[in-house]
């Protein structure tokens, strides 16, 4: 492919996955972010009080991510992913389940454990199998999982006793979906329990980066150029079309041409820089997505007060805890769909997780708080509705035109999974992928070796 030239506009993680294989396939890149480093909203950030390098928010990767792990191994930072088995369900009182994978075949591989988990009831573990079997065997696009149907209706038809759809669906869903199975599309909460829990024990277990996540990106910059290409940091995208980019940035402005253009940008920014030219069907969906909300608290403790590497608070507000050094003195709170967060200030944020924290961990309490950080992302993802869902635009328009689209908000064209992902790294990792495919496409290119 000498010669070739493909523009991608964003450096996020779906730009990112984009250029790698457009590169990989001989084809020379130019990835232009509006940011001075790369990662989108997984990145992190210098905390202008402390000097400290602390990440947006607690990404985690697990193993039914197939495309983003591809991704970190292409970057060389595999090994930068710490993996944990075992997840820990923390309680009021500090009585602690694990579940994790036992010695029975896939999707049996949780029997041992739920039949161990202290936090449920011997009715809710009952209803609760039932119901992921239920969830196995459902056509999706089809009666239970039909089109329009929230995951609330779904629990409904399954008869989940309220403390089960409290202390386990519930969390389950507003973690992976940042939305509540109220409003969450029954489709996409049923592929996280497919994905996540019933395809096989590997599937199940939980990654996290052991270095701040601006260092797993940081590789793609080297990366890129040693294929050839050229990033650009700091540069605004002001004008989009299939095949150029008008830019702003301190040097002056500049347009940029090549035989292709991706848009990665994200979501809410992408029908105000296409060309209205270009505009398609796709646009009007993509004006009218909603977004929900995602808080991130880091916490710094004068001593040692978590012992697990991630802590699951049964029917709290605070629904994870993650341990960030090996003492389990620095922590990092995640409150999903956090919609009832956004207004309270840093020190109420601070005291509401303390409580949830002093409730579920004992050994936190009596500890000193040293210092707190909120990070609050009032846009950290499309809210993954029914109404979202029917709309949800692709790559591509139906006839195979437009603009070439990518981002964890679009149906990767191309992809063989029937059901997209919600918003997360691996629905990121797989647009980017659709996006070079159809770029090769239209160079009347092979597509990457994989």
């Amino acid at each position: 492919m000498t010669g070739a030239h493909v523009l991608i506009a964003g450096g996020g993680i779906a730009g990112i996955a984009a250029a790698l294989d457009l590169a990989r396939a001989g084809v020379r890149v130019t990835l232009v972010e509006t940011r001075k480093k790369l990662g989108g909203r997984a990145t992190s950030f210098v905390d202008a009080r402390t000097g400290e390098t602390l990440d947006n928010c607690q990404h985690v990767a697990m193993g039914c991510c197939p495309a983003y792990l591809s991704l970190c191994k292409d970057l060389g930072v595999d090994h930068l992913l710490t993996w944990t088995r075992a997840q820990h369900w923390h309680e009021a009182g500090g009585r602690v389940s694990v579940l994790k994978p036992g010695l029975l075949p896939a999707p049996a591989h949780f029997a041992e454990a739920f039949t161990l988990a202290r936090f449920l009831t011997l009715r809710e573990k009952i209803a609760i199998a039932r119901g992921m079997l239920a969830l196995r065997g459902a056509t999706p696009l089809r009666g239970l999982l039909a089109p329009g149907r929230t995951f609330s209706e779904v629990l409904r038809d399954l008869r989940q006793p309220e403390g089960a759809v409290r202390k386990f669906w519930l969390p389950v869903i507003v973690s992976a979906c940042n939305l509540h199975p109220d409003r969450a599309d029954a489709n996409l909460a049923a592929k996280v329990f497919r994905e996540g829990f019933l395809r096989s024990a590997r599937d199940t277990e939980i990654g996290v980066s052991s270095v701040p996540l601006v260092r797993l990106y940081d590789a793609a910059f080297d990366l890129i150029q040693a294929r050839g290409g050229t990033v650009i940091l700091g540069a605004s995208v002001e004008r989009l079309t299939p095949t150029s980019l008008a830019l702003s940035r301190a040097e002056g402005d500049a347009l940029l041409t090549a035989d292709a253009v991706v848009c990665a940008l994200p979501c809410e920014r992408v029908p105000g820089v296409v060309d209205p030219a270009f505009h398609d069907e796709r646009f009007a969906a993509i004006a009218q997505t909603e977004f929900s909300p995602i808080l991130g608290v880091h916490l710094f403790f004068d001593r040692p007060v978590l012992s697990t590497p991630h802590a699951v608070l049964v029917d709290r507000p605070t629904q994870w805890i993650f341990r960030k050094d090996d003492q389990g003195a620095r922590l990092h709170a995640v409150i999903s769909a956090a919609d009832d967060w956004m207004p309270l200030t840093e020190d109420q944020i601070a005291s509401r997780v303390l409580d949830d924290l002093a409730a579920c961990v004992p050994a936190s309490r009596g500890a000193k708080l040293v210092s707190v950080r909120a990070v609050k992302e009032k846009r950290a993802t499309f809210a993954a509705t029914p109404a979202f869902q029917a709309s949800r635009p692709a790559t591509v328009r139906a006839d195979g035109g437009g603009v070439i689209l990518a981002g964890d908000y679009i149906v990767p064209t191309g992809d063989p999974d029937l059901i997209p992902w919600p918003a997360t790294m691996e629905g990121a990792t797989r647009s980017g992928q659709a996006a070079a495919r159809e770029a090769l496409r239209r160079l009347h290119a092979p597509p990457p070796a994989r």
